[in-house]
This record gives C-alpha cells, sequence and structure tokens, in this order.
C-alpha cells in the first residue's frame, strides 16, 4: 500500500498521543509570530493589539483549514519577510494607508487563488525544475539554521565582518548553547517528544541564568481590540498600487510553492499538494479582512514532521492552541528564544539536507540551485533567494546552449523576477 493511501482520513494511522505532542510542539515553536507580527504590522498604522488579534486569527483559520480539508500536520502563520514587505514597502513605501495595503494582500490573494483552484498551478508547479525545488528547501533550512543561531546570540553581526561569534560571557549564550547541546542529545537519542522536551528544559534552563522576564499583566485585556478590517480600494487606479501588488503575489505563489514542495517531501505527500496549496491561498486571501499580512505554511513544519505529526489532528491541535493564545499571552512570552532557537537550528539541518538532491554534475541545473541556497540565508529574504536562482537557471542554460530545456512558463517567470529586480534599481 502506498504512503499515500495511509493518509487518506484525518486520523489515519495516526498515534494520537503523537500527533497531540507534535501539535504543541509546532505551536509553541511558531507561537512566536503572535508578538513579531503584531509588532511588525503595527509599523503600517495600527496598535500592536490589533495586530496580534489579526495574527491569531489567520494563524487559527489557516492551521483549521490544513488539517481539515488538506488533512495535513501543517502550521499556517503571516510569513516572515512577507510581514516586512507588507508594512514597510507596500504601506510605507508606497504611500497607502493601511486598508489599501489589505486591498493590495486582497487582489494578491486573489491571484493566488486562481493558480490554486485552475490548472495554472499545476503547470507553474511543472516548470519548475526539481534542482530549483531542492535548492529552495536547502535554502530555507540554511535560513532556519542562521535564525536559531541569531535567537540564542551565538551569532551576531561583527565589526569586521557581516556576523561574527557571540559573547560567550553572556548568559544568553551560555543557555542557548548549553541547551542546544541538550537537543541534540535528545534528538540523536530519538527520545518521544524530545523537542517539547527541549523546550521545558530550555526554559528552566533560561530561568536559572535569569533570562526569563516577568509577565505584562496588562496583555490580559487584548480581545477588547478585536475587530474586523474592511480593504479600501481607494487606490485602485494608483501605480504605486498595482506595483505592490506584483511582487507580493509572485512571494505568496513561489514562496508557498518551494516551501510545500519541501514539506510534503518530508512526510512523503507528493499526493496531498493540490489541497494544501489551496488552502495556504484561501486562507492568505482572508488575511486582507483579518488585518494582517498574508500567510504561508510556516517553515518551522520541519520541527512538527521531525515530531511524527502525520495528519490532520496536528494541525486541528495547533489551531485551537493559537486561538486560545488570546488568553495566555503573558505565558506565552516568557518562553525564551534560547529554548526554541535549538530546534530551528536541528530541523533546519534537516531541511538543508536537500542539497544531497542537486545534480552536481550539471552546472546547468546544480548552480542556479546552489546560488538560491546560498542567497536565501545571504539576503535574509526567501523571496530575494529564489529570484536569484530563478534568473541564473535560463542564463545557465542558454551558456550551454540547452535553451530547449527551458518550459515557456519558467521563462515567464523568470523574466518577472528580472522585471522586480529592475524596477527596484530604478527605484519605482
Amino acid at each position: 500500500m502506498s504512503s499515500e493511501k495511509h493518509h487518506n482520513g484525518l486520523y489515519a494511522k495516526g498515534n494520537l498521543r503523537t500527533e497531540w505532542t507534535a501539535g504543541i510542539i509546532g505551536y509553541l515553536a511558531t507561537v512566536y509570530i503572535v508578538i513579531v507580527n503584531g509588532s511588525i504590522l503595527s509599523e503600517a498604522g495600527i496598535s500592536l493589539e490589533s495586530g496580534m488579534i489579526a495574527t491569531i486569527l489567520a494563524c487559527f483559520t489557516g492551521t483549521l483549514l490544513m488539517g481539515l480539508f488538506a488533512k495535513l500536520p501543517l502550521i499556517v502563520i503571516p510569513g516572515m519577510g512577507i510581514n516586512a514587505l507588507f508594512a514597510y514597502s507596500i504601506v510605507q513605501g508606497s504611500g497607502l494607508t493601511f486598508q489599501e495595503g489589505l486591498a493590495v494582500v486582497l487582489v494578491a490573494g486573489l491571484l493566488f487563488l486562481i493558480t490554486a483552484f485552475s490548472r495554472l498551478g499545476s503547470i507553474l508547479r511543472d516548470a519548475i525544475p526539481d534542482s530549483l525545488k531542492h535548492g529552495i528547501t536547502a535554502g530555507i533550512g540554511l535560513f532556519l539554521i542562521l535564525l536559531g543561531l541569531e535567537k540564542n546570540g551565538l551569532v551576531v553581526s561583527g565589526e569586521n565582518s557581516v556576523i561574527a561569534l557571540g559573547n560567550f560571557t553572556s548568559p544568553q549564550v551560555v543557555a542557548g548553547v548549553l541547551t542546544l547541546f541538550l537537543a541534540i542529545f535528545l534528538f540523536i537519542r530519538n527520545i518521544p517528544a524530545n523537542f517539547l522536551i527541549t523546550m521545558v528544559l530550555g526554559t528552566l534552563i533560561a530561568y536559572l541564568f535569569g533570562l526569563i522576564e516577568p509577565a505584562d499583566e496588562n496583555t490580559g485585556n487584548i480581545l477588547a481590540e478585536a475587530q474586523l478590517f474592511l480593504p479600501s480600494f481607494s487606490a485602485l487606479g494608483e501605480l504605486a498600487f498595482w506595483v505592490s501588488v506584483f511582487p507580493l503575489a509572485m512571494i505568496l505563489i513561489f514562496e508557498n510553492m518551494g516551501i510545500l514542495h519541501g514539506q510534503l517531501e518530508m512526510l512523503n505527500r507528493h499526493g496531498s499538494y493540490r489541497k494544501a496549496y489551496q488552502v495556504t491561498a484561501f486562507s492568505s486571501l482572508s488575511c486582507a479582512f483579518f488585518g494582517t499580512s498574508p500567510t504561508i505554511s510556516a517553515a518551522e513544519n520541519a520541527a512538527v514532521i521531525a515530531s511524527k505529526g502525520r495528519t490532520g489532528i496536528t494541525a486541528i491541535i495547533a489551531s485551537v492552541l493559537f486561538l486560545g493564545t488570546i488568553f495566555i499571552i503573558p505565558l506565552i512570552t516568557m518562553i525564551p528564544d534560547t529554548a526554541i532557537s535549538p530546534i530551528l537550528i536541528i530541523v533546519g539541518m534537516l531541511m538543508a539536507q536537500s542539497i544531497r538532491h542537486l545534480p552536481l554534475e550539471n552546472l546547468s541545473e546544480s548552480l542556479p540551485g546552489l546560488l538560491i541556497i546560498v542567497m536565501i540565508p545571504f539576503t535574509y529574504s526567501i523571496a530575494d533567494g529564489m529570484a536569484f536562482g530563478f534568473i541564473a537557471y535560463p542564463i545557465a542554460k542558454i551558456a550551454q546552449r540547452r535553451w530547449k530545456e527551458l518550459s515557456v512558463p519558467l521563462a515567464v517567470i523568470s523574466f518577472l523576477f528580472l522585471g522586480d529586480f529592475l524596477i527596484k534599481i530604478i527605484g519605482i
């Protein structure tokens, strides 16, 4: 019996305790987005509390749909990088209001939705070479490693270099290193619920080093800030509006495509791609009404998969916990970065292993994939890293006089990425 047939039902072949544990781990690994995304959204003109509520509702809705409709153990959260694009470029940079920015999210979400519910999505997926897909997976893995190293202070901005080793006299670094080695030991030993144990013990270690800050009781009134946002189309006729729609739509389509490919590969659930893609598209569209930047399948889902989450139960558990976050925000904010960062590092290493699938003997395939792997962490942007690889791919094929291997959709995608770069250069 194929692996796909084992997952036809919501509960099929799933160990309930394992699914619960994976859901809790996935939630704890991604709940940081409530605070971080809320803070970024506040830069676009709304209150921090409204931004946090919007984030919680978006995470709850997208993750619940992923569990019920796609029956996958994947958590859906506002994308890092996408939220910065929304707040700093679409709203602040283009001079749009917050509600006009949400209209950009709505239009980009509709374009995303069209690719998800038509043959266009399959055409685009088949047009992307496996070398670029594997490059995206490995590149995101390195990005997660970098995020984890930064969170525990092991890597900092250098005075004479881009990055440097952190200060080992710092309690944060020492606690982070101890938790990292603990996480590696538990993971290699394949201890049940090793990631959850890592976070609990990591929080205890941080407490012993005096790194736990007391809860802010005022956040208990956050529910009063809940509201439904209505996108404004008053800027529909302005160039700034459509210039904002294009990069957002491109990022949503291809970042989700790349992330889902890697995560379903880890799950061995390639046949579930269409439903997962449709869920992420609908979730992104709904964000225009919740009042947040679009959602994506979380990169931290690698932690969920590594925790042996296999069915939709995992996602449902995580979605319920996200909704409950409204009432326990003071407690969640007490979990330190040093308790979460080791998990990001380990799962990033797991994803980075996709580099072994690159055909290194074929330069026209491997070099663009390697460029993606390098540029995602170095540019600190999944979208920009992808763009470099997509632009380099046709150049490499043409250089080897193998242009017949280029599909029309891929050529168009590469040209659009190039056009986005030219717009950035011109400064429109």
